[in-house]
């Protein structure tokens, strides 16, 4: 049997404009459920999806019809394209399409739709705004509702109570069919990621949250699928041995994967993107400053209003460059770049000051508007600089970050 993937795009031109969301579908002897679901798919993201997206179909070495009809569905709709894999696995085929897929935010979903599709937008809006760096359906989660037998429930919810035993998982589904990730979140995390099965979700999550992403959570509609393909007890024996060996990971202190894993995703955005987002803040910044000053100084004199409404901006500010500007998450630095920007604030404080004095020894009596003025002025030197110390200085470290290998326990 050939290695080489078999790939199918659409024969007519795929809308201009990169893809913001991909969805992948892996599948594996599904010519029963495949053309409707897709078909139904489509529709949702025609009508009912805001964001530009593309279907994938990756056909797991099916030995029925599923790679027939998946060939000619990427024939009929130019969103749509298929991928046939010689080897089973879903992990298999996750890391296949995503790592392929040039998408800003990756998700996938079972074929048969268990998960109701007006959760999809739920799902990729934090990923795609950068509020989150990962996203999961959960059927546990307040406010879901699911439709299953007994036994299935008993299974996932001991499933997920044995994750956080051992592993201290935070998410309370590991298992559902539903998930979503963003680009550079799954480049940094694939090659350390071990399983191609069914484990592959929970090893992904598990490291997301050893790298401090960010986690968010969708509570779902589901309905359990009667002709679900999933061996229960083969899969869940798979599933404890992913167990014990990321606990063997952790318990070893092995948490290399992760701190690769999240410096990659740390990585320095580039001097154009700085610019913009830095501009973007300073701008609010400023506004929110002299909207302090204004507020403040009715109670205060000039220089004591000054220096607070100065403090309490830069405090934001710099949490919002730290986010937006020089991409840096969680918690690892964060007390050392916001020292850093303290000390960045004694220098905007000084050279504001020393506007303020100097418009005291020119005019005796100057007026709100003139104060105002002068701060303006003195807060786009302070800001030029600000954008050089925090760029040179203090998130210096972010250019020495080393790409992450791969790694298996």
């Amino acid at each position: 049997m050939s290695t080489t993937p078999s790939i199918a795009e659409p024969s007519r031109p795929a809308v201009t404009a990169l893809p913001v969301v991909e969805v992948t579908i892996p599948v594996y002897n599904e010519e029963r459920a495949l053309a409707a679901s897709i078909e139904r798919l489509v529709r949702h993201l025609e009508t009912a999806f805001p964001f530009p997206a593309r279907i994938t179909i990756v056909d797991n070495a099916s030995a029925d019809a599923t790679w027939e009809i998946a060939r000619e569905l990427a024939v009929r709709h130019a969103a749509v394209s298929a991928l046939r894999l010689p080897e089973k696995g879903r992990g298999r085929a996750l890391r296949a399409a995503w790592s392929r897929s040039d998408a800003d935010v990756l998700c996938y979903m079972d074929v048969d739709l268990s998960t109701g599709l007006d959760a999809l937008l739920p799902l990729v809006a934090p990923l795609a705004s950068g509020h989150s760096d990962v996203a999961i359906g959960s059927r546990l989660a307040r406010g879901a509702r699911t439709v299953r037998g007994p036994k299935r429930e008993l299974i996932s919810r001991a499933y997920n109570l044995i994750l956080r035993a051992t592993l201290g998982s935070g998410f309370s589904d590991a298992q559902c069919g539903f998930k979503a990730i963003r680009r550079d979140a799954a480049r940094a995390l694939l090659p350390a990621v071990a399983d191609e099965g069914w484990f592959f979700d929970t090893e992904l999550l598990v490291l997301a949250q050893r790298s401090g992403l960010r986690i968010h959570e969708v509570p779902v509609d589901w309905v359990d699928d009667p002709d679900s393909r999933v061996a229960i007890v083969p899969t869940a024996i798979a599933d404890l041995k992913g167990v014990w060996r990321m606990l063997r990971r952790r318990v070893s202190g092995d948490d290399r994967v992760a701190v690769a894993a999240r410096r990659a995703i740390d990585a320095p955005r580039g001097f154009e993107w700085q610019v913009g987002a830095f501009a973007a803040i300073g701008v609010a910044s400023t506004l929110a400053y002299l909207v302090l000053y204004s507020v403040l100084r009715t109670a205060a004199a000039p220089i004591a209003a000054n220096a607070a409404a100065l403090l309490i901006t830069a405090v934001l500010n710099t949490a919002a460059n730290r986010r937006l500007t020089f991409g840096r998450r969680g918690g690892r630095d964060l007390v050392r770049h916001h020292l850093g920007g303290l000390a960045i604030f004694a220098v905007g404080l000084g050279i504001t000051t020393a506007t303020l004095a100097l418009l005291a020894g020119a005019i005796s009596q100057p007026t709100r508007l003139e104060e105002l003025a002068s701060l303006t002025a003195a807060n786009a030197l302070a800001t030029l600089t600000r954008f050089g110390l925090l760029r040179t200085w203090v998130f210096r470290d972010t250019a020495r970050h080393p790409t992450p290998t791969k790694e298996h326990a």
